[in-house]
């Protein structure tokens, strides 16, 4: 699953847009990438831990020559699955039921996700008089701009039939002499 198949199918499971889980991917991105950058970890719990870690210097051994070398200091990025994320990947009854759509990926469902109206809880609460109406106000009509003629559209050029390939032709079997044993030469 690349970048744009994970928006999709979080907009579907989420119910919001394509368009704003795309901005909210990248925004996480970024900040996970920068926090952690400058040394400081990041933790979402029931998925994983991001952590920069220090590995000193140490000896090691070319294992071509048998040599021994010196590894100098580094800094790696270290991405450690948490016990829920591990737990739903080896057993997946365990893992979070997924929306229709969300996977395997719906494109139907996809430009559904977000359009749908969100109802508010209905309150049972002190009877209100009902607003007043304010007087409609309308602008004149304007009239249509008057469409330019273009030259008409070009079409493509036509494509050629596919050329009928031949039935292959069998080959022979061609039987080999046995290869002779090569005879020892005395020094």
């Amino acid at each position: 699953m690349n970048k744009r198949e994970l928006a999709k199918a979080v907009a579907v499971q989420s119910d919001v847009e394509l368009k704003t889980v795309v901005t909210v991917l990248d925004g996480f991105t970024d900040v996970v990438t920068a926090v952690v950058s400058k040394g400081v970890p990041v933790a979402i719990p029931g998925f994983a831990k991001f952590v920069k870690v220090d590995r000193a210097a140490r000896m090691g051994r070319n294992p071509a020559t048998g040599e021994a070398i010196r590894i100098k200091a580094s800094k790696k990025a270290r991405i450690t699955p948490v016990k829920a994320f591990k737990d739903a990947v080896l057993a997946p009854s365990t893992a979070p039921k997924l929306k229709k759509g969300a996977y395997p990926i719906d494109s139907a469902a996809v430009a559904a996700a977000g359009k749908s109206v969100a109802v508010a809880p209905v309150r049972a609460s002190v009877a209100k008089a009902p607003a007043k109406k304010a007087p409609v106000r309308r602008a004149p009509a304007k009239k249509a701009p008057v469409a330019k003629k273009t030259a008409p559209a070009r079409r493509a050029p036509a494509k050629k039939a596919p050329v009928a390939k031949k039935a292959p032709v069998a080959k022979k079997v061609v039987r080999r002499a046995p290869a002779k044993k090569a005879v020892k030469r005395a020094r």
